[in-house]
């Protein structure tokens, strides 16, 4: 079971490195395909800093969870999607109803934190 949870979260790491590339490399593609528009420079600037920033270091700190079977590392990924799915809940009281795309990243974020917590209590801390 521990190979397994280790394959996946190395599957999570990748996933988010070439998500991560995306955005440092094509900004404005990788944003179009979350329905978001960046304005001007500093629109893709940002999209490039902050979205590209979040998803590879969030790769990085799977990695380093994977290779040295360390649980802190898993963890610190977990707390990131669990507080990008509580600013989802946000948006689904305050903007009303979502889109069927964000129901579905949604679930995707709340599935990761969930397989990354319990990947954790199986890998020493």
């Amino acid at each position: 079971m521990v190979l397994a949870l280790r394959l996946v979260v190395g599957a999570f790491a990748l996933l988010f490195l070439f998500m991560g590339a995306g955005f440092l490399l094509d900004p404005l593609g990788s944003a179009t395909g979350l329905s978001v528009t960046p304005e001007g420079v500093h629109g893709l600037n940002t999209l490039r800093g902050d979205m590209a920033g979040l998803f590879i270091g969030s790769a990085l700190l799977l990695g380093l969870g994977v290779i040295r079977r360390q649980a802190a590392w898993l963890l610190a990924v977990a707390l990131l999607m669990v507080v990008i799915a509580l600013g989802r809940v946000v948006g689904f009281v305050v903007d009303g109803t979502p889109a069927q795309e964000t129901l579905v990243a949604f679930g995707f974020e709340v599935v990761i934190a969930g397989v990354l917590l319990l990947a954790a209590r199986k890998l020493p801390a």
